[in-house]
């Protein structure tokens, strides 16, 4: 197993750790597990379409609950209850999730094909140069939307939201998003003119679409970063994509209202 690949499940278990020692898990939860782990045996132990197909489905069904928090059995433990991070901000909570770390761990230990070695220079890079750009570009369009404004803070809460979003949310999200969705479509169309392009459409398209219950400019704010996450990714690998969406998490925290004003 890659170094990268044993450092990202490293830190996906001390996550998962974190979170378990402040929520609490019930029985319903073996069956997802145990759907889990259908799926991974069906992509890495057959070869025939139609199984491979069955697993790939099954996976992105499960994943979808996990990520909705719609599968019983996981009691995530509030860290932050209703916190205005500035006075015109609105009330922000956080979880620390039990069901969505799930979806990392399936695809670190079922698809390896995730994890393709990139120059640590490279790497560094693109995401100086990608989280740059990003940044500027969604930050000015979440201002223009009139959503956040220049706030430069450091809240209270800092710590333990660093925690979280790196290790619980920006890790499993560039896990699924950008090695998953938009590794696994580059390699069904390599051979297909501007395959990576299409594929870093596609999952910029559906990350954004996840952001949809906040509303429409949460989904065109996710799209437009997905795309930023998804050209780090193909430039400087996963670590590029995880840094780059990260960051931009961070610049927001920190520089900016957030999460939105208070409507």
């Amino acid at each position: 197993m890659p170094a990268l690949r044993w450092t990202t499940l490293a830190l996906l278990t001390l996550g998962y750790v974190v979170a378990l020692i402040y929520g609490q898990l019930s029985l319903p939860v073996v069956v997802t597990l145990g759907l889990l782990i259908m799926a991974g045996i069906c992509v890495n132990h057959f070869r025939h379409w139609a199984v491979l197909a069955f697993g790939h489905a099954l996976f992105i069904a499960v994943a979808i609950g996990l990520a909705s928090h719609w599968l019983p059995g996981f009691l995530n433990a509030r860290a932050i209850a209703a916190v205005r991070m500035s006075p015109d901000a609105a009330p922000f909570s956080m979880f620390l999730n039990l069901d969505k770390p799930l979806i990392g761990f399936w695809v670190v230990l079922a698809c390896p094909w995730v994890f393709y070695r990139a120059a640590t220079g490279r790497s560094l890079l693109s995401t100086a140069v990608v989280l740059l750009i990003t940044t500027g570009i969604c930050m000015a369009t979440a201002v223009g939307l009139g959503m956040i404004a220049w706030t430069p803070k450091w809240p209270e809460h800092a710590g333990i939201w660093i925690f979280n979003n790196l290790l619980l949310v920006t890790l499993t999200e560039e896990l699924l998003f950008r090695g998953y969705i938009q590794g696994g479509l580059s390699r069904l169309f390599e051979r297909v003119p501007g395959g990576d392009v299409l594929a870093i459409a596609v999952a910029s398209a559906l990350f954004g679409l996840a952001h949809f219950g906040a509303g429409w400019e949460w989904v065109v704010l996710a799209g437009l970063a997905g795309a930023g996450y998804g050209i780090a990714f193909k430039l400087g690998g996963l670590t590029a994509a995880v840094l780059t969406h990260f960051g931009l998490n961070l610049v927001h925290l920190t520089l900016f209202t957030y999460p939105m004003f208070n409507r």
